[in-house]
């Protein structure tokens, strides 16, 4: 242990050996070695072992499940090495890190409406009514603490960890305002009010976020800057009325209270409500109306800047953007008058005073106020937002991100500009982070002590220091950042000379009266300012998405354009090729996961153009093989896996055949990691036989989906290791391979994850080793194995290592197999029961595989049956070639084999269709009407027309009734 110790260079190793001491003999030499390692790696040794030997202490039990877990070791080092205060929350809720990365949508950032079904459901745990602020609170927190391991393991990037923050504080806002309106109803009645025309009209509210909530770009321990808005005055029409007025601003108080109440969990956000008309002497609420008569003639110029950020963020729509439609040609000047630009500058200059006066004669560098800090690039971005966003309405948007890309995309600012501006934001921000969720405190000022700043610095993101950062990088990094954008600022601020921008293209001239603009008017999401642009770079593609409806996704796909936008080429193609748009715009409308994995990696765009140019081709195995980087490995499945996906959709591919192009690329992914892992292993722990030559020796079996060559998106591989008698002697080594195997497929990356690995189907399931002897399973399933375990290994084909003898192997596990249940009753009966406790268990929350009639209805039966003729060893078998066996053999009528091929069809377009939506296996149709009929345009294209020809909840109840008349026949006993 001292030798490694050394090896891990932690500061202090006394203490260091302390805590180790406390549980590092409980661990095998293989996960002390794993922890060791993590611990070398991780921004924060120390801190990291403390908490890990606290976590072992306090709970033994949950501590050694847990490290038997490679994923789970890596996600306990990461939270103990970056944030106390949620490390302490670890160590009283273990089972949230094992929840979280056991979520299939762990890969992907979560939207407002999905966090507020999660927030729902969570509430729902304790209670209805307004929830209590302990479980808002928790709430936060859990879902903090999936953000922050995103963040720290490099999944997701700055900008997609702005937006989540922001998703979740609007979801926190919009269920928690719900039910303290519903209660406040209850009590009072609807707020109503009569419009212009006497009719009444229910009284709507709006809460509207400014700051950076406004524009999505939230902190980790951030205020939120938020106003109230009611539309009308008014009363409400229960037994005990009360004006509008008084009722939204009980709820505005009891709203506020909830937020920003402290407890055991911390408290949810401080609201500051500072920014509302006439700031603390205003109403907490105010009516529209009074809104507009505000802004039109009394609001001062920075009031007028800070609703450049503003959204309606929860509540109801209506009021907030009624507002902010009035506003909007206030903030924006149509002439390029310096003088807004001063009074900011003013601001500014004042903020600069107060901090000096706040730290007299300390050197402490706040991040956000210093001179080339946060504040200056949003100041300077507002500024020029104001000024030219008059006659360039594409500049107007409340994220600071977004704004520099489309000013620099109007020659506003230069490429230079924008590149420095868009890079020390980019750190900056990533700082400021990192000095927050240490302790979920808004801070933004730099430690000063030595060791703190180098903790600091490995904290931060590995592209903006390096792979070696320390405390000077950092600090030298940083008063790089602060200097170039001073010299930008004050030359556009100071100096009044605006920086280079050339002439606008002429404006279009304006469509005849009789011709409406339609831009103005769309329904889907694209923004009329977005078609105009385009028709200027990309008239083909403007012209295209003119006569184009995208009913769903609409705001995701213009959100991606702009990504394209700067793309010269991207742009060409998409302009050149409406059949590729085509594509992009089906992607988003039906694939939540596919438009995600879009918006995170703009160029998968090149693999669209692929499947125009060269459908069903994939990439060859031998290109695969001689990847030699596992962050290149995991790079080639995203993509692949996305193109074939992408097919799927856009082509309407049989759905089996895109299972086995699925397959094949696990199989792929599974062959190089056993080659990595092997290199990895050799040159760290040498083989204790001398001469001995490791290679090929070990098989590596899949069974499941897998093994049936049916592995779809978000499927587990399920996978055991077995290893040839003669190599017993190295069982460690290769135990070694097999591990390193699963980490390198399973492991959460910054270059995305693969897919999980399940091994609980080797013999003695958990408790049973890793890699086990060939005679170790003879001896398991002649003598010990279960019927459903024995009927398992009928679905299972050799993926790795030495490919003949795994095949060989298996064909000696299905004759033991036949002999020992191939003709018995006893293993009928053991099947339908097992089947019928697999309902009992899983089938009110997963109806569709595990309820009566569903998939494992279809699944047992066809075990049961391809068990008759187990005597025959076929390699591989997917379930339409099993079903055609089966009837050649004379096992199943002809009838009942054309149903079963129909039903195999449907549920697995279902199947693949939920998993497309959403990224993961679903076991319901979903509940929002959107989904389905999503759900619904996806299974028609991979369905023949007589399982299509009414709605599908019709077809899968018809489904279901006549596969579970099927199953019952068959295994009536």
């Amino acid at each position: 242990m001292h030798r490694m110790l050394e090896s891990a260079g932690l500061r202090n190793r006394e203490r260091a050996l302390a805590n180790l001491s406390g549980f590092m003999p409980q661990l095998s030499d293989e996960l002390q070695a794993r922890v060791i390692s993590l611990m070398a790696n991780c921004p924060d040794p120390d801190s990291a072992l403390h908490y890990m030997a606290r976590f072992a202490s306090g709970n033994p039990p949950d501590f050694h499940r847990l490290m038997a877990n490679p994923g789970l070791i890596s996600s306990f080092v990461t939270v103990f090495a970056q944030s106390k205060f949620l490390s302490e929350e670890i160590l009283l809720n273990s089972s949230w890190i094992e929840q979280i990365v056991a979520d299939r949508d762990f890969h992907r950032m979560l939207f407002p409406e999905e966090m507020e079904l999660r927030l729902e459901e969570f509430l729902l745990q304790h209670g209805t009514g307004v929830p209590d602020a302990l479980h808002v609170a928790q709430f936060r927190r859990q879902q903090i603490l999936r953000i922050l391991l995103r963040d720290a393991t490099g999944i997701c990037n700055l900008a997609e960890t702005t937006e989540e923050l922001s998703n979740l504080a609007d979801a926190i806002l919009h269920v928690t305002f719900r039910h303290i309106r519903d209660e406040l109803t209850k009590r009072h009645g609807p707020p109503c009010y009569l419009d212009r025309a006497g009719v009444v009209r229910q009284c709507e509210f709006s809460v509207l976020a400014l700051g950076k909530l406004g524009g999505q770009e939230l902190n980790y321990s951030s205020d939120i800057d938020l106003m109230f808005l009611y539309s009308a005055n008014g009363d409400t029409a229960g037994e005990r009325s009360i004006s509008n007025k008084e009722f939204y601003k009980k709820a505005a108080v009891q709203y506020t209270e909830l937020l920003s109440t402290y407890t055991s969990e911390g408290m949810c956000y401080r609201v500051d409500l500072r920014l509302r008309p006439e700031g603390k002497l205003g109403e907490l609420c105010i009516s529209t109306e009074g809104a507009k008569t505000y802004y039109r003639k009394r609001a001062r110029d920075w009031e007028l800047q800070m609703l450049i950020k503003a959204r309606v963020a929860a509540g109801d729509r209506a009021p907030g953007r009624e507002l902010l439609e009035f506003v909007e040609p206030l903030i924006y000047s149509s002439t390029l008058d310096f003088s807004a630009v001063e009074a900011v500058s003013q601001t500014r200059e004042r903020i600069q005073e107060k901090l000096q006066q706040r730290k007299p004669g300390m050197r402490e560098i706040d991040i956000k106020l210093a001179r080339g800090g946060i504040r200056d690039i949003e100041f300077l971005v507002q500024c020029l937002q104001r000024l030219h966003g008059g006659r360039e309405p594409w500049v107007r948007h409340g994220g600071t991100l977004h704004a520099l890309f489309r000013l620099r995309d109007k020659n506003l600012l230069s490429d230079v500009e924008y590149s420095r501006l868009c890079s020390a934001y980019e750190f900056l921000r990533h700082l400021e982070h990192r000095l927050q969720f240490e302790e979920d405190r808004q801070t933004h000022t730099l430690p000063q002590g030595r060791e703190a700043l180098d903790v600091l610095a490995r904290r931060m993101p590995v592209q903006e220091l390096g792979s070696q950062p320390t405390a000077a990088r950092l600090m030298s990094r940083l008063n790089e950042y602060f200097d170039e954008v001073r010299e930008i600022y004050e030359r556009v601020i100071h100096a009044q000379q605006p920086m280079y921008y050339s002439t606008p293209n002429p404006t279009p001239e304006p469509a005849p009266a009789s011709e409406p603009d339609h831009a103005h008017t769309r329904g889907d999401g694209l923004d009329g300012n977005l078609i105009r642009f385009l028709d200027q770079r990309a008239p083909s593609l403007a012209a295209t998405l003119a006569h184009t409806n995208i009913k769903r996704g609409g705001k995701a796909f213009a959100r991606y354009l702009e990504w394209v936008v700067p793309h010269p080429e991207w742009l060409q193609w998409l302009d050149s090729d409406n059949v590729l748009t085509g594509y992009l715009t089906d992607l988003f409308a039906h694939s939540l996961y596919l438009s995600d994995q879009l918006m995170s990696h703009p160029d998968l765009i090149e693999e669209l153009r692929k499947i125009r140019k060269h459908p069903g081709r994939d990439a060859s195995i031998d290109e695969a093989l001689a990847i030699d980087d596992p962050n290149d490995l995991r790079r080639f499945f995203r993509r692949e896996m996305f193109r074939i996906q992408a097919e799927s959709v856009c082509l309407g591919s049989n759905v089996f055949q895109t299972l086995l192009r699925t397959s094949t690329l696990a199989d792929t992914a599974i062959q190089c990691a056993y080659r990595l892992s092997l290199e990895e292993v050799v040159q760290s722990y040498a083989p204790l036989t001398p001469g001995y030559q490791p290679t090929d020796q070990m098989m590596v079996i899949a069974l499941g989906r897998l093994g049936m060559r049916e592995f779809d998106l978000g499927s587990d591989a399920d996978l055991v290791f077995v290893l040839p008698d003669a190599d017993g002697g190295e069982h460690q080594f290769w135990t070694r391979v097999a591990a390193k195997i699963i980490d390198r497929l399973s492991a959460y990356t910054r270059e995305g994850f693969m897919f999980a690995v399940d091994t609980r189907l080797r013999p003695n399931g958990r408790e049973g080793e890793l890699v086990q002897l060939a005679s170790a399973y003879d001896t398991y399933f002649t003598s010990r194995a279960e019927a459903w375990e024995g009927i398992t290994y009928m679905k299972t084909r050799a993926v790795a290592g030495n490919l003949e003898k795994g095949t060989e192997f298996l064909n000696a596990i299905q004759e033991l197999d036949w002999r020992r249940y191939g003709q018995s009753g006893r293993s009928q009966m053991q099947l339908r029961q097992m089947r019928l406790r697999l309902e009992k268990e899983q089938g009110d929350e997963n109806p569709l595989k595990a309820g009566a009639g569903g998939y494992y209805d279809i699944d047992f039966a066809l075990m049961f049956l391809r068990l008759k003729g187990a005597g025959i060893f076929f390699k591989v078998l997917n379930t339409p070639e099993r079903i055609d066996i089966i009837e050649k053999m004379g096992h199943l009528e002809r009838s009942d084999a054309a149903f079963l091929r129909d039903a195999a069809t449907f549920y697995r377009a279902l199947d693949h269709g939920l998993r497309l939506l959403t990224g993961q296996a679903e076991g319901t149709l979903p509940k929002a009407q959107a989904q389905l009929e999503m759900l619904s345009d996806l299974v028609c294209r991979w369905t023949p027309d007589h399982l299509h020809d009414q709605p599908l909840e019709e077809e899968l109840s018809q489904i279901r009734h006549r596969t579970r008349e099927f199953f019952d026949r068959l295994f009536a006993i």
